[in-house]
This record gives structure tokens, C-alpha cells and sequence, in this order.
């Protein structure tokens, strides 16, 4: 079995999804009071980070943990309705080229995945248009049909990319040669060197390098 593994943010999706995320709270006719809390929490993080004196991973983690914990123990279909207002929004701006590069695998017999740090409901809701034959995300933890005050969501991100990959595809014959894997950030690096054609696209400076050094296909 072959694979195609798409990255979401700077790749399926144009952009960086968190600056959207946040502007979907501040401006949201229900829960934009929740903001203010949430912005307060993040900023001396934020700071820190800006002022290289926390980790960019950690960061992003505190920050999407932080997101979410400002909705309390809000019901699960309270949460699912929020993230399908934005993912209804964002499904309509997907890079075609992506688009094009995900229905010729699909034809051409590849499983597809889509594995990002994302949360889950809003990949969810994004691609409800989209057939992947899984979806990897930013899970939230939810008991009884409520979100759990307080726990720590599980961010895929970096390394846990591949331990979430691998985990999913272990009782599966994978060809990873002639398999393919597209991203645009040096910390997607992990996933494209899995498979035998990586594709950068749109990389980051760090990607480009790396990108150009080992001859890979680069999309622009």
C-alpha cells in the first residue's frame, strides 16, 4: 500500500490557522467575552517566546491548550458548532493545486491521510467536502459530552507527527518508496523523509535548504 500524506497549515490550507482561530473568538457573537481571558493567559508566553526565551513547540502547545480551556466545560456540540462556522469559511479558500495532488492519489489507489497539529473538529469541518481516508489532528478531550475543564489536549506536532503515523499504519504493508509526503515548515521534516517523494511546498526558508540540498520536488 502506498500513502500521500498532507500537512494542513501552509500546505492543503494557504495559511497559518491559529490567527484565524483567534480572530474567530474575539469576533464571535456568543463567546467573544471568552477572549479577553484567553489573550491575557498567552501573552507573557508570547512575549517570552518573541524574546527567544521559550521554545516555539511549547508555545504553541501552551497556546492551543489555552484556547480551548477558555470554553470551560462547555457542552462537545457547542465546540463542534464554533469550529464549523470557521471550517465552513476556510473550506472555500484550500489550495487547488493541493486539491488536484489529493484527488490524482485517491485515483491512483494511495491511502490518504491528513496529520496536522490542527484541532481535530475543525479538520473535521474543513474538509467535510474532502475525502481523506484519515484524519490525524489535535484531539480535545471531551467526558460525557462536555469538554474537560483543565486537561491537556494532545498536539501533534513535530516528531509526534510520525509516532501518530506510524501508530495508525502499523498493521498495514506500507510502500514508502514510492509513497508521497507534502509540507512547507522544517518541522514537517520528520514526515517527509518517511516517504521515497517528499514534496515541500510553499517551505519556509530552513525547508527550501533542505529541500533544494536533497533535490526534492518543491511546489510554489
Amino acid at each position: 500500500m502506498k500513502v500521500a500524506i498532507f500537512d494542513f497549515d501552509g500546505t492543503l490550507f494557504p495559511n497559518e490557522t491559529f490567527p484565524l482561530l483567534m480572530g474567530h473568538l474575539k469576533n464571535h457573537p456568543i463567546h467573544f467575552h471568552k477572549y479577553r481571558n484567553f489573550f491575557l493567559r498567552i501573552l507573557p508566553v508570547y512575549l517570552a517566546y518573541k524574546c527567544k526565551l521559550y521554545p516555539e513547540q511549547k508555545m504553541k502547545e501552551y497556546s492551543m491548550r489555552s484556547y480551548i480551556a477558555a470554553f470551560g466545560s462547555s457542552p462537545k456540540a457547542e465546540i463542534e458548532q464554533f469550529f464549523s462556522q470557521i471550517g465552513g469559511i476556510m473550506s472555500q479558500n484550500l489550495s487547488e493545486p493541493m486539491l488536484h495532488r489529493l484527488e490524482q492519489h485517491r485515483m491512483d489507489g494511495y491511502y490518504t491521510m491528513l496529520v496536522s497539529g490542527a484541532y481535530e473538529p475543525l479538520l473535521n469541518s474543513v474538509t467535510k467536502d474532502v475525502n481523506f481516508d484519515c484524519i490525524i489532528g489535535s484531539s480535545i478531550p471531551f467526558n460525557d459530552e462536555k469538554l474537560m475543564k483543565n486537561s491537556s489536549i494532545n498536539y501533534i506536532y513535530g516528531e509526534r507527527k510520525t509516532e501518530f503515523i506510524n501508530a495508525h499504519l502499523s498493521n498495514m504493508q506500507v510502500d514508502w518508496q514510492n509513497s508521497f509526503a507534502y509540507g512547507d515548515s522544517f518541522t514537517d521534516l520528520n514526515v517527509l523523509e518517511l516517504v521515497g517523494n517528499p514534496v515541500a511546498v510553499n517551505p519556509e526558508p530552513r525547508l527550501l535548504e533542505v529541500a533544494n540540498h536533497k533535490k526534492w520536488e518543491i511546489i510554489k
